[in-house]
């Protein structure tokens, strides 16, 4: 199909590139993308009509500014802040804050444009957007946290609002950071508001929301298994990370009984023989959430686990049934990939966001590998945002088995969208990029084109 329509693609990619320079990152995300929507697009030419799709590349608005804040010795240190309010199409601008060296508005704009098709998949009223800053929380104390959080929310609170832009957690960005930028939000504009979600449950957040995107990539998984009568019960299982996505995948993987063998940090992963069994990864959580350690050090607590420092999940010693990556963008690459396929993998789902590289995507095409992408797979985490907003607008409370009972839905009618707009007349496969992408893309565009040219 690529090679039908590569000099409409190239030509797109070419403005693209000369009118974003040197953002890699997101000519990575619009590729991906536009390589399933041209050939739908030249099929439907009330898309191109409108021009939908070089309007829907282009942020409507892009905000940067500096974050000065006092470190722990007095001194003055000063960050840069970003938000990209991509497309508020479908409803206000919906995408989590990122605290972390590597933001710069290249990534942003990456995962601002990806939140936009995974918001529409949900199909609740949600607009894409993202934002973060350069700031690393890492190593710093709690005090220095909040400085730049308060900071940071004095210029942000300018361009937010509850029905304007709503902001949520990332990589950096949990519960105390939440919680740092809402009471600067309060104290500035004078209002109790649901303008920032991953709140703590018992001052207007949701439950199973930090385990949203972490069980929604499960529950997404399980469809694809369900579709050949098959389950995750004894399935091998590689994870990485060890974050929040990582952690609640790892749970919700033993809830339905799979075996999960592996996980990791940037130091290098740790590897379960016989899979993680629930104490231990209760004493992770803790390690991780508490202590903030390395998973290192739980290898050095167990004679039954194995540390390989430096080294990626995607090299463990053991066959491998399924992948999820869910630390960052490009994590797994082709030689990642081939490994991974030499091990068996059937299925790799993205819990992260863009964590495979296309050349990675390519290599599980070529082997009949199933591949879904982060904007279906993990769309848990912001569908349960919308849940969030929702029960702050009526200002109610859903227990937690109504709140994963919806997730599970909404999961469930991802991947249907998925196998509508994604299957093979011929072969009966389901192209799950194809799939995400032309589902996300209609239901964006057709409001582009009932709202005009705006």
């Amino acid at each position: 199909m690529r090679q039908k329509y590569k000099a409409e693609i190239d030509s797109f990619m070419s403005e693209v590139k000369s009118r974003n320079p040197d953002e890699p990152e997101f000519f990575q995300a619009v590729e991906e993308v536009v390589e399933t929507i041209i050939p739908f697009i030249e099929e439907h030419p009330i898309y191109k009509e409108a021009n939908i799709l070089h309007r829907i590349t282009e942020p409507e608005r892009v905000i940067m500014f500096r974050v000065p804040w006092l470190d722990s010795e007095g001194n003055i240190q000063v960050n840069r802040g970003y938000r990209v309010e991509y497309n508020s199409a479908i409803g206000p601008y919906k995408g989590g804050l990122r605290f972390h060296p590597s933001v710069n508005l290249s990534v942003l704009k990456f995962l601002g444009f990806e939140q936009i098709f995974k918001n529409a998949l949900t199909t609740l009223p949600l607009g894409g957007g993202k934002g973060g800053s350069d700031f690393d929380p890492k190593g710093k104390t709690d005090a220095e946290v909040m400085n730049f959080c308060q900071s940071f929310m004095s210029e942000l609170q300018r361009h937010i609002g509850a029905n304007t832009d709503v902001p949520a957690g990332d990589i950096g960005v949990g519960a105390r950071e939440i919680g740092y930028m809402f009471g600067q939000y309060k104290r500035l504009r004078n209002e109790f508001t649901g303008v920032l979600t991953g709140k703590s449950p018992n001052w207007g957040g949701s439950f199973i929301r930090p385990e949203a995107t972490g069980y929604g990539s499960v529950y997404f998984i399980d469809e694809i298994l369900k579709r050949s009568n098959d389950s995750l019960e004894g399935k091998t299982v590689a994870v990485s990370g060890s974050g929040n996505v990582s952690q609640y995948a790892t749970e919700k993987v033993l809830e339905l009984g799979g075996k999960v063998v592996t996980l990791s940090d940037s130091s290098g992963y740790i590897y379960f023989k016989d899979g993680i069994t629930r104490e231990q990864l209760d004493e992770l959580m803790e390690l991780k959430n508490v202590k903030r350690g390395r998973v290192s050090e739980m290898a050095a607590n167990h004679s039954n686990i194995e540390y390989f420092e430096g080294e990626r999940v995607w090299n463990a010693p053991c066959t491998i049934d399924i992948a999820i990556p869910c630390a960052t963008q490009n994590e797994l690459d082709e030689s990642d990939a081939k490994k991974l396929i030499e091990k068996g993998v059937k299925i790799v789902g993205e819990g992260a966001n863009m964590p495979s590289t296309p050349e990675a995507v390519e290599a599980f095409y070529e082997n009949d590998v199933i591949f879904g992408p982060g904007k279906a797979v993990n769309a848990g985490g912001v569908a349960t945002s919308g849940l969030e907003m929702a029960q702050n607008a009526m200002n109610m409370r859903w227990s937690r088995e109504k709140v994963d009972q919806e997730l599970l839905s909404i999961m469930k009618n991802i991947h249907e969208q998925c196998v509508r707009y994604g299957t093979d007349d011929e072969t009966g496969k389901v192209d799950y990029v194809r799939g995400a992408n032309i589902a996300g893309f209609v239901k964006v565009a057709d409001a582009m084109i009932d709202q005009g040219a705006v």
